[in-house]
């Protein structure tokens, strides 16, 4: 049975295609089009799923949409009802765009899939499924777990804003909601929007900026914004936020509360601005704590499996972890909207069609998050040299020792490699790479590359026999969703003076041995890397450790600031003589910076709207 899932018309489009219950190829519309999270019908998605899985539309068994639009509505009417008169502008604004579109969006999906098969009966085909039933399967059947608690936090749903479900086998029932306004997601993008960031987008932001601020304002929140019960439910103070009637996330009660307006995008960043992050993410963290215990003990469930938006606060999750309270955790690599179509598809396989399901209990079915696109030599070769890009073919050991060798020279390296990634995460196929041992690598490459704020921090790539070596952690994180701390034996001590310094003072400290991985707080975004996954990204990294004793590197996202992860070797090119990374690999194409035809250099700067 071939089922198609999709997520569209909201954020993050996507598609994935699942085949007799396995997950055979899954993308964001963002990748064709290059336009960051692209809510447009995932038209070029659903043709290389299909491309990947060597099939036609005309075998597609069932398409199933990942929320129930009818829903959606009738929360819009309640919403504007329950407010009335306030919101009448908002409301006003939104009802023209449901009446025309929205409301009608099983014919819109079926006139968008029948001039891709004009001939094929879509209308029997199309189901749909819930938005947080579709977030949970998304995270239970994929996982290795044969029954866990599903845990699913984001800013809403169709009503859903949290939501708790219990997957056993094939089957997963959702047993308990919190319903809009009353929103974990939401009440972080607050506090995004209110720090001078873009909701939807600028929460990673949020996180990556609490390290360097002191949670001075989380008892207000509690005080005022939240009523948290002891088990983790909560409500939400709504006369402090404006998302449910007016077009901003908070209103001038919220802003006498934290003493002053939203900070302004092109502000400078205060201590007041990081003390804030440093606050709702104490807040979000204590929150879902107490969610995660409560259920353990009422369900007795071992294992947990998370999704939705906030499933993907790494830092949040490592407390998760190291509170200890779980056997296992799994959590959703495309967490957010855009696995949401990965859901849709499972939910439709094994939930609406019975499909059965084994999990083994060690290893998951998501082939590490490597479910997009990939390019034979031959076809790389050929699209490089019609870019007019200048590269040597290398064997693959050859390609291997001679990008380990820039690595160490202190070189920003261009990894495109195998199948893309699914999911905001770039892994090893789409990487940016450096070397965690460099002092001045987080901010070359946040300044020069990614031409982003130099407050944010990257990542670590390390080998999974190596990572308790390195970090306070010795479990799978394949997918960079957990935080945990440098081992105190890699970490330097600061001097008198340094450790006096506040905020973004702290940045430019050495921290540990591993210095452009090391958070301010000696914390960091671990990604294991394992040879049955991605055998060339291993392989890459264990030449840098015979090189230099050291098993880890900086892997971050191969686009620039507010750029969709690349996707193709044209992109990769693209990106490469826009910014000032010096070497590229692409499959075995090997380019060097100063090799390149100047004319073909590229302002890229300025090129995309930032993020």
């Amino acid at each position: 049975m071939r089922i198609l899932g999709l997520s569209a018309f909201y954020h993050d489009s996507a598609a994935a295609l699942v085949v007799d219950g396995t997950i055979a190829a899954a993308a964001q519309e963002e990748r064709f089009t290059r336009k960051k999270h692209d809510s447009r019908f995932p038209s070029n998605a659903i043709a290389y799923c299909l491309e990947a899985g060597g099939i036609t539309a005309a075998d597609i068994d069932h398409v199933v949409f990942y929320d129930k639009p009818f829903l959606k509505f009738e929360r819009l009417l309640e919403t504007y009802l329950s407010f009335a008169p306030r919101g009448f502008r908002s409301f006003r604004m939104a009802i023209p765009v449901w009446l025309k579109e929205k409301l009608f969006q099983k014919q819109l999906l079926g006139d968008e899939l029948k001039a891709a098969a004009p001939e094929f009966d879509w209308e029997s085909k199309l189901l749909f499924a819930e938005h947080h039933q579709s977030h949970a399967a998304s995270a239970f059947f994929p996982s290795p777990f044969e029954e866990a608690l599903v845990l699913t936090m984001d800013g809403v749903g169709e009503w859903a804003t949290t939501s708790v479900g219990i997957g056993r086998g094939n089957k997963l029932e959702m047993v308990r909601e919190i319903h809009f306004p009353h929103s974990l997601g939401l009440l972080y993008s607050a506090f995004t929007y209110y720090t001078g960031f873009k909701v939807n987008s600028g929460e990673y932001k949020v996180m990556g900026l609490a390290p360097y601020g002191e949670p001075r304002y989380t008892k207000l929140i509690f005080d005022h914004l939240v009523d948290l019960k002891p088990d983790g439910t909560f409500r939400l103070d709504m006369d402090y936020f404006d998302y449910c009637t007016g077009l901003t996330m908070t209103n001038a009660k919220f802003d006498a509360l934290f003493g002053g307006p939203p900070r302004k995008a092109e502000q400078l960043l205060d201590q007041r601005h990081m003390d804030l992050a440093a606050s709702v993410q104490a807040a979000l963290e204590e929150i879902v704590l107490r969610l995660t215990r409560s259920l353990q003990a009422e369900t007795g469930l071992k294992n947990l499996c998370l999704a939705g938006g906030v499933a993907l606060n790494c830092v949040a999750n490592g407390k998760i972890l190291r509170d200890g309270k779980w056997d296992g955790i799994w959590i959703q690599p495309a967490s957010g909207d855009a696995g949401g179509a990965l859901g849709a598809a499972l939910a439709g396989y094994h939930i609406f069609k019975g499909g059965a399901r084994k999990a083994d209990g060690r290893k998951d079915t998501m082939a590490g998050s490597y479910l997009g696109p990939a390019f034979a030599q031959a076809e790389i070769e050929r699209r490089l040299t019609a870019a007019g890009a200048k590269f040597d073919v290398l064997s693959e050991a050859e390609l291997t020792a001679r990008a380990a060798a820039d690595l160490a020279d202190g070189l920003a390296l261009g990894w495109f490699q195998g199948r893309m990634e699914f999911g905001p995460r770039a892994l090893g196929g789409r990487s940016i790479l450096g070397d965690a041992r460099s002092p001045s690598m987080q901010k070359l490459l946040n300044l020069k590359v990614k031409y982003r704020e130099s407050f944010r921090p990257f990542a670590p790539s390390v080998l999974r026999e190596d990572v308790a070596d390195w970090f306070e952690i010795d479990s799978d994180s394949p997918y960079m969703l957990l935080v945990a701390d440098v081992r105190k034996e890699r970490r330097r001590e600061m001097t008198a003076e340094e450790q006096k310094l506040f905020g973004i003072d702290k940045l430019n400290v050495p921290r540990s041995e591993i210095p452009a991985v090391t958070h301010v707080d000696y914390s960091a975004r671990i990604q294991t890397v394992h040879a049955d996954t991605n055998p060339r990204y291993h392989a890459l990294i264990s030449a840098f450790k015979a090189k230099t004793g050291c098993p880890v590197i900086v892997n971050t996202s191969f686009n620039v600031r507010g750029e969709p992860i690349v996707g193709s070797p044209e992109d990769a090119f693209r990106c490469f003589m826009g910014s000032e990374i010096e070497r590229l690999a692409v499959g075995n194409c090997y380019l060097v910076k100063d090799r390149q035809d100047p004319a073909l250099k590229l302002d890229y700067k300025d090129a995309f709207e930032l993020d």
